[in-house]
């Protein structure tokens, strides 16, 4: 459904103050945010962590830079869709003297030669369908996190932006002085922008830019045709699924937990974090949900970004996350020249939670891995050599499941064993022994089974509180207060849903933990004081754990309210002001997206009621 914005006043009017309704448009090397009026107000190059060229979002009152705008003499209106089962954005402007064009954004995507052409560039086809519209056309990348206005050099159909140590080129047909003069011109035909390397574009601009679009479509509207979707809220469920799939950077693998910086998760809080980073706990989620749709390209690419991971650590411990790269080291910095988020600084470059202890992460590498053992659509299953190599990891699960992290939530001040952590433990330790036992490796088997079986009593005994009621679990072996990843023991097969222990965990953690139609990670303070909003995936685990103890009609209730949050583009981000319901937090989440997915499968009817 296409969805319209009215810009109000006659002629231009004043940037509206920035907010999370974008719509990201990608191809799996980069990817950029569009706004409401057809702004490419964030896109980093040459990939996800790379240089914002386009910040604009993070620009504070100074929108006017680091973006890519087209505008209407005029402008009254602006609607906005993907083409079906695309991340084609389409955005149509309408002017007040009944004058429009449509504006058609993608970066392009498709196998050529034998592989995947997925170029560093963004391509951007304006097409009159009105009247006589007269545009405007600005653009204005930046270098250096936001620190000046990349100079150009240009030629009779090219302009040259010196963004760093490699220049970007727009080829157009379009007026090249009009454009860098940012002067209105009218639109008689079809105008077509090409902005990638800083070399010739060859070919026809017209004939190839068309054929890149048809191409792109014709990809993805075949990815989409081999999801295995739920019958109920399929438009949902495949925006979500198309999205994740931008987050997956593929040269490598690597699946980044949001293609944002420094959105903030609370106003003025100073939580502003930079999550284009592949967080290996999140990156599990993400690979859980989409292989519930059937995705498997997307497991095979982030498995053999795992293997890599593995080979580098050499049995030691792994990183909560790494660049997109593998990179270890992701020091934490400030860019001083942008203002952020509203004006909300800081904006983050980096993210020291790399240094941070958290052992979750052994079992968030054997779970995804262990169904290469199992799974025979693979085109690379995994070998007696990977299982070798996994037990490392398992190793590291078996010393490190009683002792203190950080934990999920990433604690920057204080340590503790955490709950979640040794569950994860536990899992890898349990599906390491499922393999063993697939692989006809009965000692192994036995071996693993022992020490799951050892961990799983070790969290019984040390992590159950008895409070004078019920009891329940706490989030830590130390203290007794509650989190949502509580609800996650289900999920891992921790516990069975009708257990009386999880039961009794669950209303505790409903109890002190949700906020009408929210949930909050967890209430206690922590470094930066009291949390401020609930945070996605949280209300997402709320839902599953309602339909998974028998009370399917209000989770089904609580899943169609958190649709309504939805942005115009069908996503979220990580977290929503449980009073207001405005989104914050970095964007597109991927956390929130599995949420979407996972919940979906999950509540919706068979396809067995309709065919």
């Amino acid at each position: 459904m296409a969805v319209a914005v009215n810009e109000g006043a006659k002629g231009a009017s004043p940037a509206p103050q920035a907010d999370l309704e974008l719509w990201p448009i990608g191809n799996c090397q980069v990817s950029g945010l569009m706004d409401r009026r057809a702004g490419l107000v964030w896109g980093c190059v040459p990939r996800v962590d790379g240089d914002p060229v386009f910040c604009s979002l993070l620009n504070g009152e100074s929108s006017g830079a680091g973006v890519w705008r087209f505008e209407l003499e005029g402008q009254v209106s602006a609607t906005q869709e993907y083409d079906r089962n695309t991340p084609i954005l389409i955005t149509r402007l309408e002017a007040e003297d009944g004058s429009a064009v449509d504006i058609f954004d993608f970066c392009p995507r498709f196998e050529r030669t034998g592989r995947m052409y997925r170029p560093v560039a963004f391509v951007r086809v304006v097409r009159p369908v009105a009247g006589v519209p007269r545009l405007k056309v600005t653009l204005k990348p930046m270098r250096d996190y936001g620190a000046q206005i990349a100079e150009t050099t240009n030629g009779t159909n090219h302009i040259r932006y010196l963004v760093g140590q490699q220049a970007l080129r727009l080829s157009t047909d379009a007026p090249v002085g009009y454009v860098l003069d940012q002067r209105v011109y009218r639109v008689e035909s079809d105008q077509h922008f090409f902005l990638g390397p800083d070399e010739p574009f060859s070919g026809n601009i017209r004939t190839e830019v068309r054929h890149m679009e048809a191409q792109t479509r014709k990809y993805w509207q075949l990815w989409v045709r081999g999801l295995a979707t739920p019958l109920e809220w399929q438009d949902e469920v495949i925006r979500c699924a198309i999205t994740l799939k931008l987050c997956q950077h593929e040269e490598t693998g690597a699946i980044v937990a949001a293609l944002t910086t420094s959105i903030p998760e609370a106003p003025n809080t100073g939580r502003n974090w930079d999550y284009r980073y592949c967080w290996i706990r999140d990156s599990y989620y993400t690979v859980q949900a989409l292989n519930r749709l059937g995705a498997l390209d997307v497991l095979e690419k982030y498995l053999a970004y795992l293997r890599n991971i593995v080979d580098d650590a050499k049995g030691g411990q792994i990183q909560p996350l790494y660049s997109v790269m593998g990179v270890a080291e992701l020091d934490e910095t400030t860019a001083p020249f942008l203002a952020g988020y509203r004006g909300m600084g800081p904006v983050r470059r980096g993210n020291a939670a790399y240094m941070q202890v958290q052992h979750d992460c052994y079992g968030q590498i054997v779970l995804p891995t262990a169904q290469a053992f199992f799974d025979k659509r693979l085109l690379r299953m995994a070998t007696e050599r990977d299982f070798a190599s996994l037990e490392q990891v398992g190793e590291m699960a078996w010393k490190m499941h009683d002792q203190p992290d950080a934990g999920l939530w990433e604690f920057r001040t204080r340590q503790e064993v955490h709950t979640y952590s040794a569950v994860m433990c536990w899992a890898a330790c349990d599906r390491l022994a499922n393999v063993a036992g697939y692989l006809g490796k009965d000692d192994r088997a036995q071996l693993w089974r022992e020490r799951a079986d050892t961990i799983h009593a070790r969290i019984h005994a040390e992590a159950w509180v008895e409070n004078g009621e019920e009891g329940h679990y706490g989030a830590s072996f130390e203290s007794d207060y509650l989190d949502a990843s509580l609800l996650q023991m289900v999920e891992l097969r921790f516990l069975e849903p009708e257990d009386p222990r999880f039961l009794a965990t669950f209303a505790m953690v409903e109890r002190d933990l949700r906020r009408g139609e929210h949930m909050l990670r967890y209430a206690a303070e922590d470094d930066f004081g009291l949390p401020e909003t609930a945070f996605n995936i949280c209300t997402f685990w709320l839902i599953d754990a309602l339909a998974r103890s028998g009370r399917k009609d209000e989770a089904r209730e609580l899943f169609c309210a958190m649709l309504g949050h939805f942005t115009r583009s069908g996503l979220l981000s990580e977290d929503m002001d449980f009073e207001s319901g405005e989104l914050w937090g970095n964007f597109p989440q991927t956390y929130s997206l599995v949420g979407v997915i996972n919940c979906a499968g999950l509540l919706s009817r068979s396809w067995n009621t309709v065919r």
